[in-house]
């Protein structure tokens, strides 16, 4: 399983984000965002995944994701919101 951090523009978004984890059966749990990490609201959403496939990076975007990492050796963005 890897590590992967979800970060949000608010925290209503990082809530709704961890109910779709636990929708698509993965444990996830809201946390404070690491230092190294930039966040509008300050709380992420951790979860443990096999490897994620594009497609299913893609069900994961919502309006209020900020970014999706894999921490794994540092942090990997696979998916980074427009400005």
């Amino acid at each position: 399983m890897k590590q992967y951090l979800a970060t949000f523009f608010s925290h209503f978004g990082a809530i709704r984000f961890q109910k779709l984890c636990t929708q698509l059966h993965l444990m996830a749990r809201l946390a404070p965002v690491p230092r190294s990490l930039s966040s509008s609201c300050g709380t992420c959403v951790l979860f443990e995944a096999e490897a994620l496939s594009q497609d299913d990076v893609s069900k994961l975007i919502t309006p209020e994701l900020e970014q999706l990492v894999l921490e794994e050796n540092g942090y990997h963005t696979l998916y980074q919101a427009e400005e």
